[in-house]
């Protein structure tokens, strides 16, 4: 392993609106963090001032960084930042930040401080998790999607869909290179690849913030939906041949 150890890896697009917010309350938790860090903003090709904030920010820190990405996609973002970032644990994070950043604790709070797992997922629907002010309806949405999952995907993980995540840098080397989706299902291929190639996941009870203004729509509930099918049809195929180091 490296001598960095986090890494936060954001997917941003067009988020100029909160993403200097979001940055400054990461930095703000991670000078409190006992172990060495970085923030890889992924800029997937934003059209705003997204990545000119981002650049902001990173000159007055050395521990931020912008990688700049032609518009692929959120799965295309995750996957460039995950195998660029450089820290042995490699944390996913929405650019909304509806985690609130002390959360991370609860990833390392097992013995010794190392993470139980080697893929943690971020849980909305875990023992001791909450939901604060998400519609009905939405939620209703999201638990028909994971019923899905479960069904024909991935069984046994109750919330496959939340944009926290934290990878060894052992899964992260092994999982994203044999990532082939770039909608917003890559998070049920990813955990896929990592469970067949071995490694161990689990899920992490955490406090999630429903905030207005996210880049859902029909289309991308829609081809979500239709990616938890592609997964198993890339599976029958033999397209997935990741697997664990002996």
């Amino acid at each position: 392993m490296g001598s960095l150890y986090l890494s936060i890896v954001v997917p941003a697009f067009n988020e100029e609106a909160r993403i200097g917010n979001s940055l400054e309350r990461l930095r703000d938790f991670l000078v409190t963090f006992d172990r060495s860090w970085e923030i890889v903003v992924v800029d997937d090709g934003s059209s705003d001032g997204t990545a000119a904030i981002v650049e902001e920010h990173a000159a007055a820190d050395e521990r931020i960084r912008l990688v700049r990405a032609q518009h692929g996609g959120k799965g295309a973002a995750v996957r460039r930042g995950m195998l660029e970032a450089k820290g042995d644990w490699r944390f996913l994070s929405d650019a909304d930040l509806s985690m609130p950043p002390d959360n991370l604790t609860r990833f390392f709070d097992s013995e010794g401080g190392k993470p139980a797992f080697d893929v943690s997922i971020g849980s909305r629907e875990a023992v001791g998790a909450r939901r604060i002010e998400e519609p009905w309806g939405r939620h209703m949405l999201g638990r028909i999607f994971n019923w899905t999952v479960k069904a024909v995907a991935i069984r046994g993980i109750e919330d496959t869909q939340c944009g926290f995540k934290l990878y060894s840098a052992e899964a992260a080397s092994v999982v994203f290179p044999a990532q082939r989706l770039e909608g917003f299902a890559f998070d049920v291929e990813n955990l896929f690849i990592a469970r067949k190639a071995g490694f161990s996941i689990g899920e992490v009870p955490i406090d999630w913030q429903y905030y207005s203004g996210g880049k859902v729509t029909f289309w991308t509930s829609l081809t979500s939906y239709l990616g938890i099918f592609q997964v198993r049809l890339n599976h029958l195929l033999g397209r997935y041949r990741a697997e664990k180091p002996a």
